[in-house]
């Protein structure tokens, strides 16, 4: 960029002639050696870099970073674009349009900057490949990425811009020609190190985005204002990179109306763009084209041969590299589609009960309520103590030892007194081989002391930044003999106990620690650096080693260790006052105690924790007894600071008392039911109440009122002192599940088919839909509902109350939903499961069943995942698809053993199971039920048929033969929807006529899975878990003549009643 900016990221001004382009930025087509000896020069690497230094080989690098030349990197891997997977191309651009642009994206992230550009080169990466080698992971033969790097510069300054599709990019990680295994992408800048006589020292780095969690967020966030643009000062005055800070959306850069489905304008004309082709490439090796640092050594092409090998890429429409419609049969940029703005209105189950939502013209922000702490998401009790709990693996070398330490599957517990910022973590079980060694690492266990850190006025500890949901990616390298540990930690926010939940990951190498040693760490700080949804933060920490006494004597040495961490995390990025803590906060941890009990095998840390401004340490604000926790306030209290020492106690809400002791209030369970139904935290803000839902009544003490009534039906009960309802009381409407139809059924095509109504299907990693009219598909309206590209969905099930779309995946594996207005997809289920592939949703009792082939089970859950129960786990081989039939309170399944395949029923309570169908089947991969004609119908991939039934009647009917290999179907008016694998297409077919009637492939040819109907209205009807829960505290489970209440598996501690 300029001369004199004082930036190591200058490439210096040059007048240079392309035949494409011409302009003053010099990434030039010079000879080399003439480039090295001006110091001029830039190079592109396929690799996703921009090196500002020459290069090294690129197995010199990849995988390293800093890296020892200076480099802009938007997304560094090892990248393949030969044999057609993918291109580069750059240009240099000064027309006003893309001046304009650039400048309005710097000002987005730099408001106060007066930065008008004279030059800007644009670099896009499009359809790369990650590297591949022999044999390895085939999930990601067919990903592709597509990203760009733009440079501006003026006289006085430059700047970086980094634009990511608005839908993601498709892979995170890579494998190595180095056979380093997968490596994560790096995105950061790398200055140049300095070489003196016997060493290198590496120069300054920033890292904006290094393991998967990290890069998968790079489209959703920003610190610019925009989602998917990232902006960096990298010239002036300073030698550092500066990022960008703004994180509420501008107005001055509303999208106009034709650019409404792209999040970030991309920098990409039709015109004067250089592809880099290896064939063309000057390398900064002799090298094969695998190697390929590109300097802009531009091949000799007449104008015209440039136009016409860019317009074999991007049509002449104006700038549309990214452009979702455009390019969607490569599969390179998907959305989660919505017509529907994302408001509070569609997506307030995104928020805490104990939280607000407040719209913003561009979506929404939820942000706790007073009295309460967190990111409005995930809220707590302001004061009161917290509970961590989750699990650790590891594989740990210890000194000089050959084998290394295993473990898996140990608990990790912890307690923290918010009040105090104290954290108590406690391991186990740890083997003493490697128990004492692990001492020093008190940050295992310090990220909860970060998390619940006594906050000063003004600034944030990480659950109110993060809500308890983060990745963390923490590198701990023990200066001396170099050994290194890697830890990961995923926190899933809070679970239905109201715990905090944790995965931790350790592998490396940690100096032997001798058994019966004590360790000792001294109090410290540490800086913590916030940019749009990442934090970082490094520092090297001490450690005392006291052996054992021999002799009488125990000697002592000190260890010390770097300590690097990024946290990524998912942040609102509409509402300013969210983000008003300062970029830079200071962590103090002090009262530190680490120890091993080596009977026990348990490790301990402890420590306390306060988080605010960078301090030298001097007397102020900091010392107030609320932040150094020596206040007198009881543990379920608040401290309050006032000025100088002075502070005063207030008890959290749900206690009561002067602060100094609190005492808990105990609300009746009325009281909590007409809370939870209400979704509030008490009486502060009330959510909207959904139609239909039973709200108790309660009387002026708390206790029920003896007669129950739900106003939506007009049913009336009686129930006893602990609410539950006394049997042959209700009155109102009849009280009996509608009679078992016992006859012909009704003939579908004399249904009246209400408008609205649409197919949703899996294809692979995405969630399509294609409107329904009538019985007939509008082809012309389908379009991509969902996508998440590293997933693979199989089963899907809609919510007709809510309007919500449900989906099993197998690659997590995982269960999630998402609105089908909009928001967020939030996963419900993500552990204890093996391969969840059928999904059906009762919506009358508020549940879900899905089966699992895996593990070989049929389970049952409510709609939020919480209150898990096992209904089958014998007798099963290969089940797969699952339906119900609500109002009778029946459950059909398939089970496609190869051996003995069949079609079984139960009530679904799990009681009277039987099969239903055992001949003749091959592989019954689908089943529907239509609750219109009470119909069971079934498609087979061994025999090639699709067949009904009315389970309460012998005989079946072969709708059609000949078909060639179905997956799922479901059904609606008198037609049957069915996906196959072999024409890539949904197939519909008149089951009236028996006869094929239409069918429709998506753009992008790929396997489809799992098939539903999305009604527009809910099918009539109601069973006894539809009013009240059934009367049951936990799951009401429907049967054909009334309900059983039953109790989720692992309830200890649990108040449950289970009843028939």
């Amino acid at each position: 960029m300029s001369q004199g900016t004082g930036s190591p990221f200058s490439c210096v001004w040059t007048e240079v002639d392309w035949r494409s382009a011409s302009g003053p930025f010099s990434c030039t087509s010079e000879p080399k050696s003439q480039q090295m000896q001006s110091g001029t020069g830039c190079w592109v690497a396929t690799n996703g870099i921009i090196a500002v230094n020459e290069p090294k080989n690129e197995e010199n690098y990849l995988g390293q970073f800093p890296v020892s030349f200076g480099a802009i990197a938007p997304f560094m891997a090892d990248l393949d674009t030969t044999d057609g997977r993918g291109s580069v191309y750059y240009r240099e651009d000064s027309s006003s349009d893309v001046l304009q642009l650039a400048s309005d994206y710097i000002k987005g992230g730099f408001p106060e900057a007066a930065f008008d550009p004279s030059s800007v080169v644009i670099v896009t990466w499009k359809l790369v490949a990650p590297y591949q080698g022999p044999g390895e992971d085939l999930t990601l033969e067919e990903k592709r990425n597509t990203f760009q790097a733009v440079l501006a510069s003026s006289d006085s300054s430059s700047y970086a811009i980094f634009l990511y599709p608005e839908d993601g990019l498709q892979f995170y990680s890579a494998y190595s020609k180095n056979n380093d295994g997968k490596i994560p992408a790096m995105v950061g800048f790398s200055q140049a190190s300095t070489n003196y006589y016997f060493w290198e020292n590496p120069g300054s780095y920033n890292v904006i985005a290094n393991d998967e969690d990290s890069i998968r967020n790079l489209h959703k966030s920003s610190n610019a204002g925009r989602q998917g643009v990232w902006v960096f000062e990298i010239g002036s005055s300073s030698d550092t990179i500066v990022p960008a800070k703004v994180s509420n959306v501008l107005a001055s850069l509303e999208p106009s109306e034709e650019d409404q489905e792209l999040t970030s304008k991309p920098f990409m004309s039709d015109y004067g763009s250089t592809e880099i082709r290896p064939q063309y490439v000057t390398s900064s090796t002799d090298s094969t084209e695998e190697d390929q640092h590109v300097t802009y050594s531009v091949p000799q092409l007449a104008v015209e041969d440039f136009i016409t090998s860019y317009q074999d890429q991007f049509p002449p429409q104006g700038p549309q590299v990214i452009d979702v419609e455009e390019f969607d049969e490569t599969g390179i940029v998907f959305r989660y589609h919505t017509d529907v703005q994302q408001t509070c209105a569609n997506n307030r189950h995104q928020c805490s009960v104990h939280a607000i939502c407040k719209d913003y013209p561009n979506g929404f922000c939820c942000s706790c309520i007073a009295g309460y702490k967190g990111n409005g998401r995930q809220c707590v009790a302001e004061g009161s103590p917290q509970r961590v709990n989750g699990k650790v693996k590891g594989r740990i070398f210890v000194g000089n030892n050959p084998v290394p330490v295993t473990f898996e599957n140990t608990d990790l517990h912890s307690y923290v007194v918010m009040n105090h910022g104290r954290a108590y973590t406690a391991i186990s079980t740890i083997p003493e081989a490697l128990g004492y060694s692990l001492l020093p690492l008190a940050s295992i266990g310090g990220v909860i002391g970060w998390m619940f850190a006594v906050e000063q006025q003004g600034y944030k500890n990480g659950f109110s930044i993060t809500g308890g949901e983060f990745t963390r990616q923490t590198e701990v390298t023990f200066l001396g003999n170099n050994e290194k540990v890697v830890i990961k930690q995923k926190f899933s926010g809070i679970d239905e106990h109201g715990h905090l939940t944790i995965s931790t990951e350790m592998e490396g190498r940690v100096p032997e620690v001798p058994a019966g040693a004590s360790v000792h760490i001294e109090p410290y700080t540490e800086l913590y650096h916030a940019s749009s949804s990442v934090i970082t933060s490094s520092s090297t920490r001490e450690y005392t080693v006291t052996e054992p006494e021999r002799d009488g004597v125990a000697s002592t040495y000190t260890g010390a260790y770097q300590w690097r961490q990024t946290i990524s995390f998912d942040e609102c990025i509409h509402d300013d006052t969210l983000h008003a803590a300062p970029a830079t906060q200071q962590l103090s941890v002090d009262s530190i105690f680490v120890l091993y009990n080596r009977d026990e095998q348990i490790l301990r840390y402890a420590m306390s924790n306060s988080i605010g401004p960078i301090s030298d340490g001097s007397a102020d604000i900091s010392r107030n007894p609320c932040y150094t926790g020596t206040h007198n306030c009881d543990t379920n209290a608040v401290c309050r600071a006032g000025s100088g020492n002075r502070f005063s106690c207030e008890c959290s809400i749900g206690f009561r008392g002067d602060g100094n002791v609190c005492y808990g209030v105990v609300k009746t369970k009325c009281q909590r039911e007409k809370e939870v139904a209400l979704g509030s935290g008490g009486t502060f803000f009330q959510r909207e109440i959904r139609v239909g839902q039973f709200i108790p009544q309660c009387d002026e003490h708390g206790n029920y009122v003896p007669t129950q009534c739900h106003g939506s039906t007009g049913y009336c009960w009686c129930v006893d002192r602990d609410g539950n309802e006394i049997d042959g009381t209700r009155s109102g409407l009849s009280t009996a599940a509608p009679p078992v139809v016992i006859g012909p059924s009704v003939r579908p095509d004399t249904i009246p088919l209400p408008p609205g109504t649409h197919l949703l299907f899996a294809q692979s990693g995405k969630i399509e839909h294609v409107p329904l009219e009538g019985n007939s598909m509008k082809k012309n309206g389908a379009k991509a509902l969902l996508h998440i590209p590293d997933k693979v969905i199989i089963g899907v099930a809609y919510d007709c109350m809510d309007k919500m779309v449900y989906w099993t995946d197998i690659s997590g594996p995982s269960i999630s939903r998402a609105s089908l207005h909009g928001g967020e997809p939030t996963t419900i289920i993500r552990t204890d499961l093996g391969s969840p592939e059928g999904i059906a949703l009762d919506h009358l009792g508020r549940n879900i069943f899905w089966t699992d082939s895996q593990l070989d089970r049929i389970e049952v859950a409510r709609l939020d995942g919480r209150q898990r129960r096992i209904l089958f786990d014998t007798g099963l081989v290969n089940p797969r698809a699952i339906v119900v039939d609500p109002v009778r309170g029946n459950l059909y399944w398939t089970d496609w053993n190869r051996e003995a395949p069949k079609i079984e029923t139960s009530y679904m309570d799990g009681t009277n199971r039987r099969i239903l169908v055992k001949d003749d089947l091959g592989l019954p991969n689908g089943l529907t039920f239509d609750p219109y004609s009470s119909m069971l119908c079934w498609v087979d991939a061994g025999t090639k048929r699709l067949e009904c039934m009315n389970p309460n009647q012998l005989g079946r009917r072969k709708i059609v033969e000949g078909i060639q290999y179905p997956f799922g179907v479901t059904s609606y008016g008198k037609n049957l929807y069915y996906t196959d694998w072999r024409r890539d297409a949904v197939v519909a077919v008149d089951r009236m006529v028996s006869v094929e009637n239409d069918n429709f492939q998506p753009h992008k040819r790929s396997r489809l899975y799992g098939i539903t109907t999305a009604f527009a209205q809910c099918p009539g009807g109601h069973n006894y878990c539809t009013v009240n829960n059934g009367g049951c505290t936990h799951l009401c489970l429907a049967t054909p003549e009334g309900r059983s209440c039953r109790c989720p598996d692992n309830t200890v501690g649990v108040d449950c009643i289970e009843r028939n």
